[in-house]
């Protein structure tokens, strides 16, 4: 699974707080720190783009 964020990102830290191992808080907005999510954070990757308020986690 690949995962990125766009530039809709608003910055609110719901991804961090449901995926740290993935996520990160960078400047202005969230940020990937993994190339690849391993398969045992895919699940949460999951629920943080479900759950994002603005639709701005992608995943592939």
């Amino acid at each position: 699974m690949i995962v990125r964020i766009d530039d809709t990102c608003t910055a609110c830290g719901l991804c961090v707080d449901t995926c740290p191992e993935v996520f990160e808080m960078g400047d202005d907005m969230a940020e990937v720190i993994v190339d690849e999510v391993p398969p045992e954070h895919e699940d949460a990757v999951q629920q943080a783009a479900d759950e994002c308020p603005v639709e701005a986690i992608i995943v592939e």
